[in-house]
């Protein structure tokens, strides 16, 4: 074995395939294949990411230590067929549909991989259980020497959640919940009762939820739920189809909410704006009694974080604020993209045994692990689309225009360095707003991102200001943190907005200005925070500095470059035709400028085609 062992980490075949490596322990590149096949939450073996990985770190196949895979094929498949003996007959249809992909593939997935990899692979495949991955993507990465370590998704080959402990370059997992009782696949079932797809709606819920009232929680800890003080429970599975059927509800489910899911595109209602918030707090309920058993089982003063719940953004903002950790880290690709480099990095520590010396910060890199494109691949490819363009040799320059811009309230595509890796935009492939504007949310999601009028936007705030604006005392830089903000830069709604506020057209709602920092500040006077460093991401941060010199305000909207149903955007191709299409005022491909109005007009029929290509999320 190589004294630096070089690594290959892939993850595939469910959603959000994604490949990375890792060499010496050092994360050099990762990336899902959405960003390259367009797909978005593509599950297709990872061709394209892997790719890219090898290419970035400069290593051939043959000079990979390990090729890891991120869990157990025959572990999964054997819970798919318990699950499908012990509700028989009920889950044929499904069963039928999922055996043909399985027996061609899935059970054979070492032959597949080798297959499908850039080259001759004859060494074995290192086959990591799901929540391993999780579980070392979170504790690895992190600046901890030792911490508490909490999973918790859909489901893995078995396990839904764990509770586990790292010290070193050792990670234990001491407890699991199990298949079907599931967080992930709970608060997935009222995604798709809401009327948003799974896997990709849950956010949807999770933004919709402050504009509902809790009224249906103790119905689901009542009906739902048999929840214990540890944070495990089970659930009735009379009111869940997830197991058998090919939807995730039952009619019983219907029955005591009241009549059948809504439909997708729909009105929503107040029963959805409710049920969003009652499972938004039952959620953040159970994630506090995790945690809390967590601390209790480990003794430890610090917590990792991982898995598809990682991402709820508001429930980590009330683990931080309940003081239960020291500290708290949470992989910035908390999800399945993000067990590729869990599983690489549980092959180097755990299975190779080597050394691990926690950095001060993080070692994600502020997660810009993607690829980047140089002036020279940006400068062809405008040239060859005869696209009008500014070039700036003097970043202060650039940085000026586009700061004044942001200030005079045009909209931004702002497109520089590495793409980042997990679900966030952080400032390299970013849309970017004045936060002081009123109406910034409602123009960047009606005629920019083409989504629902209601879904909030996050600030990229300086780190030495985010107390002026959240009560918030720890970084943010991966977005993962809800925080309120301050009650001195609020606004109180007069008689008239306070009437809105029982509107059923939620953009009467969302166009009541809360606070200074209207574009950014949810109807609940939260937002999800990036705190921004010059030391993790220069040139972001200067722009923000400079928009700060010119409006006296510390921070810019931030929303990931793309429309809905689109990945974000990975090359200049991307980012250009997203701009034409969109009503983007100015696009910043890295020193490059390009403005709106100089360029050839996009048809209606071209904007619409584009807007097609994606499926609706």
């Amino acid at each position: 074995m190589s004294a630096e062992p070089k690594i290959l980490g892939i993850s595939s075949h469910y959603h959000d395939s994604a490949a990375a490596i890792v060499a010496n322990g050092n994360i050099l590149a990762a990336a899902q294949e959405e960003r390259f096949t367009r797909i978005k939450h593509d599950p297709s073996f990872p061709i394209q990411a892997i790719e890219y990985c090898l290419n970035e770190a400069k290593i051939s196949l043959e000079d990979l230590s390990q090729v890891v895979y991120y869990e157990k094929p025959y572990l999964k498949f054997d819970r798919l067929l318990e699950t499908y003996l012990g509700f028989a007959p009920l889950g044929l249809r499904s069963f039928v549909n999922a055996m043909p992909n399985w027996l061609r593939e899935k059970l054979h997935l070492s032959r597949e991989i080798k297959k499908n990899l850039p080259g001759e692979w004859n060494n074995r495949i290192v086959f990591v259980s799901h929540h391993e991955s999780h579980a070392a993507s979170a504790f690895f990465p992190s600046p901890f020497d030792e911490a508490a370590i909490l999973t918790m998704d859909g489901v893995g080959e078995w396990d839904t959640a764990t509770i586990g402990e790292g010290s070193a370059n050792r990670i234990e997992i001491l407890r699991s919940l199990q298949f079907p009782d599931s967080l992930g696949l709970l608060y997935s079932a009222f995604t798709y009762f809401a009327g948003f797809k799974v896997n990709s709606g849950e956010y949807k819920l999770m933004g919709l939820a402050p504009y509902g009232k809790p009224i249906y929680k103790e119905i689901i800890l009542d009906k739902l739920l048999n929840l214990k003080s540890d944070g495990s429970f089970t659930m009735n599975m009379d009111y869940f189809a997830y197991c058998h059927g090919l939807t995730m509800t039952t009619e019983k489910f219907s029955k005591l909410f009241g009549g059948p899911p809504r439909k997708s595109e729909s009105q929503i209602t107040e029963r959805e704006m409710n049920l969003a918030s009652s499972i938004q707090a039952v959620t953040e309920e159970i994630v506090l009694k995790m945690a809390s058993y967590a601390r209790d089982l480990t003794g430890k003063k610090n917590l990792c974080l991982s898995g598809g719940v990682a991402l709820n953004c508001v429930a980590n903002g009330k683990l931080l604020d309940s003081g239960l950790f020291d500290r708290i880290w949470v992989q910035p690709a908390s999800g399945d993209a993000g067990g590729a480099l869990g599983c690489a990095l549980f092959s180097h520590y755990q299975l190779l045994n080597q050394d691990r010396i926690p950095e001060e910060t993080d070692s994600m890199q502020g997660s810009y692990l993607g690829p980047a494109f140089g002036e020279e691949t940006i400068r062809e490819f405008l040239d060859e689309e005869k696209a009008p363009y500014h070039f700036y040799e003097n970043e202060d320059e650039l940085l000026n225009f586009t700061a004044q811009k942001i200030a005079d309230e045009n909209i931004i595509g702002w497109f520089d360095g590495r793409m980042e890796f997990g679900p966030r935009a952080l400032g390299n492939r970013s849309i970017l707003g004045d936060a002081r504007s009123e109406k910034m949310q409602v123009k960047m999601n009606v005629s920019i991102k083409f989504r629902e009028s209601f879904r909030p936007f996050a600030p990229s705030v300086l780190k030495e200001r985010v107390k002026d604006y959240f009560k918030m005392e720890t970084e943010s830089p991966y977005m993962l943190i809800v925080a309120p903000v301050k009650e001195d830069i609020r606004r109180k709604p007069n008689q008239e907005e306070v009437q809105s506020m029982k509107s059923e057209n939620l953009l009467e709602r969302v166009a009541i200005c809360r606070s200074t920092v209207p574009a950014i500040t949810h109807i609940d006077y939260s937002a999800r925070v990036q705190t921004v460093s010059e030391a993790r991401n220069e040139r972001y941060y200067r722009l923000i500095k400079r928009l700060e010199t010119i409006t006296g305000c510390g921070l810019v909207v931030n929303t990931s470059f793309n429309i809905r149903g689109e990945p974000i955007v990975c090359t200049p191709q991307d980012a250009y035709r997203c701009f034409l299409c969109t009503d983007m005022d100015i696009l910043v491909l890295s020193n490059f400028i390009l403005v709106k109005e100089e360029q050839p007009i996009e048809s209606l029929k071209e904007k619409e085609k584009y807007i097609a290509s994606f499926d609706l999320d």
